[in-house]
């Protein structure tokens, strides 16, 4: 095996520290719960006036933003090396954040059968066959070192994404009040800490990028109009008209018309606005064969619908091909960070 090496020449400093939890047990038996593990990179020279907070998501930790799983430079790096400090947030109950099973109930984990939605060009979605970039071989029997590396990488994750959601969202609260404003960057599972992070504390969130995040929108039942979270999330946001429960949302079908989009339900008219969100700056980022390139479109239309300017970036149309859901580990991750810090540098 080969041991791989970055240049970090470029980084001034780092921090490692944890976002506080809570305190619980009976005498002699404390413990803390729910805290959040965060560590920092900063460049020599910054350049820009707003950290990037990277958020990972389900069965990753830190390791997706480190360093790619054939030893090339991961995002963190690359964005210290453009002047941008960095934190990466590693969700409570997972990795080095602690977790203790009977406050924070059952976890999961993705089997090798399942990364190879990740890692393999032969998907049960249509756009599948267009995956191109990934490092490694990306078959089941794991003969690549790339393909042994990802899988290593992960980790037990817990069941309920609601209880994801409410502690990491608790915690990077704290980091921003920690910290100050700053910039989100999220992917998939992470997706939902984004908007609820923002939609709660809109003056210290200058933008944010959401990677393939959560979806698709209120539920996936088909055959029933009935909101099972709350559009973007499974916790509540600040809709007006004042969303009190998800009783109070109405829905109707947006009907795909191609196989490579599925259906799935956004609001009637007058759709309620997402008043919070609207003003920050957001770009919605879709690769070309991820299964997210089925149902993104969903996510569009309700940001829309709900009065939230953003982009939508399918990144086949920006002339980035052959990407699936880990875009930030794939062979050209870094023409993909290119292109987001373009957009930030416009973030003053």
């Amino acid at each position: 095996m080969e041991i791989h090496t970055i240049d970090q020449s470029f980084v001034g400093a780092k921090s490692i520290f944890y976002i506080e939890g809570s305190v619980v047990g009976e005498e002699g038996k404390h413990r803390m719960i729910n805290q959040m593990f965060v560590e920092a990179y900063f460049p020599k020279q910054q350049m820009h006036p707003y950290p990037v907070i990277m958020f990972h998501g389900a069965g990753q930790t830190n390791v997706n933003w480190l360093i790619t799983p054939d030893g090339r430079m991961g995002w963190a790096d690359y964005f210290v090396s453009k002047g941008y400090a960095v934190y990466l947030c590693e969700q409570p109950s997972r990795g080095r954040s602690a977790y203790y099973p009977e406050d924070n109930g059952p976890r999961m984990y993705h089997s090798i059968e399942a990364l190879q939605n990740f890692m393999a060009d032969h998907g049960s979605w249509p756009q599948a066959r267009l995956h191109t970039q990934w490092p490694g071989a990306g078959t089941v029997d794991l003969k690549d070192e790339s393909d042994r590396q990802f899988v290593a990488s992960q980790v037990e994750y817990l069941v309920s994404n609601k209880d994801s959601q409410k502690l990491t969202v608790d915690c990077a609260l704290k980091l921003l009040e920690k910290i100050g404003p700053a910039i989100l960057l999220t992917h998939s599972q992470a997706g939902p800490f984004g908007w609820l992070i923002a939609d709660r504390k809109p003056d210290l969130v200058k933008a944010v990028v959401a990677l393939e995040p959560g979806g698709p929108t209120f539920s996936r039942n088909l055959d029933v109009a009935k909101a099972t979270n709350y559009g973007l999330a499974d916790w509540s946001l600040h809709y007006e008209p004042e969303i009190k429960g998800l009783e109070d949302f109405h829905l109707k079908l947006l009907r795909s018309d191609t196989a490579e989009r599925i259906s799935g339900w956004v609001l009637e008219e007058p759709a309620p606005k997402l008043v919070n969100l609207a003003g920050i700056p957001i770009w919605l980022v879709t690769s070309e064969a991820s299964y997210h390139a089925q149902y993104d479109y969903l996510m569009d239309y309700l940001l829309t619908e709900c009065g939230v300017d953003h982009q939508f970036v399918q990144l086949g149309e920006a002339g980035i091909h052959g990407n699936s859901h880990m875009m930030m580990l794939e062979k050209n991750n870094l023409e993909i960070a290119d292109l987001i810090l373009s957009w930030l540098d416009g973030i003053q």
